[in-house]
């Protein structure tokens, strides 16, 4: 079997046509392009939309939501120099589409109510567990426009570290909630009515899968950490850990 079969998901159709080692060469966390198509299927995307695509990385989500549903996307990313992704985005063809900036999340140099939907893939739990993060985000998006975003999450909000993942568990995992958890964290602010507050199905298993296919085939030094990751995914088996997405409206 190929690498593009074994990525070949019936879930996620947008994302299996993608070429498996561009896919490599942009990851930088779970496979952006199943959570990317994962948002979209609860999101009312139309053509020309001006969409922000916050925490984009490598801008491989901002490249698959201009290709694949002819929006236009701001590329916000505060990691990755906005020249490398501006290359990636005239490969792909477009460049039309697409505008790289250098973002950070709490201060963005965009017009109020600028934007007709936010979007962010693996990236919002870095800043948006902060109480009063959602303002900075509405401010650029207008009312009635939506925001979707898919995180590592938590099954069930936890009181202490389950004994099988206390020889995985970092300080960073912290910033992973459940959807519940989220769905109360943004609508007790009156700015947003939540849509979809859900977990992949299977997540774990996607999550676990793509980090052994990085581990073979993609960049070799960052193999062990994903193998590490990939065993701490196995132990858990589901118990604990997946994905989380979250769709709202501005009120």
């Amino acid at each position: 079997m190929t690498l593009q079969e074994r990525l070949a998901k019936s879930a996620f159709p947008r994302a299996s046509k993608y070429d498996p080692q561009w896919l490599m060469n942009t990851a930088m966390g779970p496979h952006v392009l199943w959570l990317a198509e994962w948002v979209s299927q609860a999101l009312d995307l139309q053509p020309g939309m001006r969409v922000l695509d916050l925490g984009c990385g490598r801008a491989a989500s901002s490249i698959f939501l201009a290709r694949e549903f002819g929006l236009n996307v701001c590329a916000a990313d505060l990691w990755i120099k906005p020249t490398e992704n501006w290359e990636r985005i005239k490969h792909a063809g477009v460049a039309d589409r697409v505008m790289p900036l250098h973002v950070e999340a709490h201060t963005m140099p965009f017009a109020e109510e600028y934007f007709d939907a936010i979007v962010s893939f693996d990236a919002y739990h870095y800043f948006g567990t902060d109480d009063l993060y959602l303002s900075h985000a509405t401010r650029v998006l207008r009312p009635g426009g939506t925001l979707g975003t898919a995180v590592p999450c938590i099954l069930h909000e936890l009181d202490d570290v389950p004994q099988h993942l206390r020889p995985f568990w970092v300080w960073d995992f912290c910033s992973f909630h459940s959807p519940a958890w989220w769905r109360n964290h943004w609508e007790k602010t009156g700015l947003v009515k939540v849509e979809v507050a859900d977990a992949m199905q299977n997540g774990w298993k996607l999550w676990l899968e793509w980090n052994e296919l990085r581990a073979e085939f993609g960049d070799e030094s960052q193999r062990k950490g994903l193998l590490e990751e990939a065993r701490m995914l196995r132990e858990d088996a589901g118990r604990t850990l997946g994905f989380a997405r979250v769709v709202a409206r501005r009120s």
